[in-house]
């Protein structure tokens, strides 16, 4: 059975949508829900702060490197085979690492898990470039990226609870009735069209520079390798490792221009608009990291314990629901621009409520409300909707995948800058209101840059 007619005239399959959207929830889910699990994990194995930290590490950083390889695979062999295979391997991740009988075997298995969640989100979002006409697409990207944020903070809660109730495997055992309707569902209504003709020699190089290139990436903002190197050279590591980004980019840009399919279109970025987009996903990425450390205010500010912090949040989390909905909705309306400039200007409103800690609580639950409202509609469809608009139908996928990179290299940016904001500020209540001014300048210059993109896309315009 099918619905609406797609962008091409074919009809959407019944179900499609469940089946995108449950995958990216699934994925988004375990970013944050393992959060809560890190001490009785470093409790369980008997591992310190520094090798449990890998837990997130490795996770991200495989679903980093991930992305941009599924993403031009999506675009070469069709987006049913990727996306199923993407579900199958984050499944088969989540099973190891409930049956792990060491802590080594735990990160093997959040590596593997990592690979997976690395290609359903820009697949999906490929998909309804595909299926879905213009005019619809706001309303669908919209819901994706409510997905992913409502995943982001639900994620601690719903850890709290399974673990309480029977224990953190389940966190990821979690996942695998999940997965299995996903690949049931997806077999019989996901579209499998691929690429006609002789395709290209896959860019092997470009996914031994782009994979090199995350690592150093991911190494120098959360300073892994730091306690290791200190006491063996003396120095630490992480401003070798971001000068070696520096390096393996430009080195990267040289090889990918040259490449008949590169993995990342480096030309891309040639258009003002994807350009725009690109810094702006960092930015949306910055924001929504951000919020993770709210908690900290209130457990230094308010006196609150970090049991009962994240309560603080239910106002944030709710209008992040509202922020994401009506995003969507009046995505086509108003334009992907208008979108933006409002979920920045929450932001830097939210974020500068917050850093005032001086006025009560009353005043850090009011500023929390647009923090929500700014989250929901940033991480929403409209940067997506962009993509899909400015990029080629034929590395649509890849356009996708990029949005996912520099979201994630956002959020990385602001867990490893705002602690550090903090301690350098005085700690406590103070230092954590200093860093939070310096995020709401930041997403004050978020609005500017969102100031040059075009008014209304064409997807807007279609709709208007």
């Amino acid at each position: 059975m099918s619905v609406k007619a797609g962008s091409d005239g074919d009809a959407v399959p019944k179900g499609l949508i469940a089946v995108l959207f449950t995958g990216v929830f699934m994925a988004a889910l375990d970013t944050a829900i393992v959060g809560p699990a890190i001490p009785v994990l470093r409790e369980s194995f008997g591992v310190d702060n520094r090798a449990v930290g890998l837990v997130m590490s490795v996770f991200v950083l495989l679903s980093l490197c991930s992305t941009a390889l599924m993403a031009n695979l999506s675009d070469r062999m069709g987006r049913r085979p990727i996306y199923l295979f993407s579900v199958s391997v984050f499944a088969l991740g989540s099973l190891l690492i409930a049956l792990s009988p060491s802590f080594w075997m735990v990160i093997a298995s959040r590596a593997i898990q990592g690979i997976g969640a690395g290609g359903i989100t820009p697949t999906a979002s490929a998909v309804v470039g595909d299926m879905f006409k213009p005019e619809q697409r706001g309303k669908m990207l919209g819901l994706i990226g409510a997905t992913y944020g409502m995943a982001f903070v639900l994620g601690p809660p719903l850890a709290s609870g399974l673990m309480v109730a029977l224990s953190w495997h389940w966190i990821f055992l979690l996942n695998l009735p999940i997965a299995a309707v996903i690949l049931y569902m997806g077999a019989k209504v996901l579209p499998h069209k691929r690429a006609s003709g002789p395709q290209p020699r896959l860019d092997v190089t470009g996914i031994v520079l782009t994979f090199s290139l995350l690592t150093a990436l991911v190494l120098g903002i959360t300073r892994v390798l730091d306690p290791l190197a200190e006491p063996l050279i003396g120095m630490a590591l992480w401003p070798w490792m971001l000068a070696t980004v520096a390096v393996l980019l430009a080195v990267l840009v040289l090889v990918e221009n040259r490449t008949a399919s590169p993995l990342i279109p480096i030309f891309l970025f040639s258009n003002r608009q994807l350009a725009t987009t690109y810094v702006l996903a960092v930015g949306a990425g910055y924001g929504m990291g951000s919020v993770i450390f709210l908690t900290s205010i209130a457990t230094h500010a308010y006196g609150i314990t970090a049991k009962n912090a994240g309560f603080v949040l239910l106002p944030l989390v709710v209008c992040s629901m509202l922020g994401s909905g009506g995003g969507g909705r009046l995505l086509n309306r108003l334009g992907p621009r208008t979108m933006t400039l409002a979920g920045f200007a929450m932001l830097a409103l939210g974020y500068g409520l917050s850093a005032i800690t001086s006025q009560g609580l009353w005043l850090f639950l009011v500023g929390s409300m647009p923090v929500g409202l700014g989250v929901g509609i940033v991480v929403g469809g409209a940067l997506r909707s962009i993509a899909i608009d400015e990029a080629p139908v034929a590395v649509r996928a890849a356009a996708q995948g990029l949005i996912n990179i520099c979201t994630a290299v956002g959020t990385l940016v602001s867990a490893a800058s705002i602690s550090a904001m903090a301690d350098f500020g005085g700690g406590g209540a103070d230092g954590f209101g200093k860093a939070y001014a310096v995020v709401a300048v930041l997403m004050l210059g978020m609005l500017c840059i969102t100031l040059g993109l075009r008014k209304k896309t064409d997807s807007a315009l279609q709709a208007a």
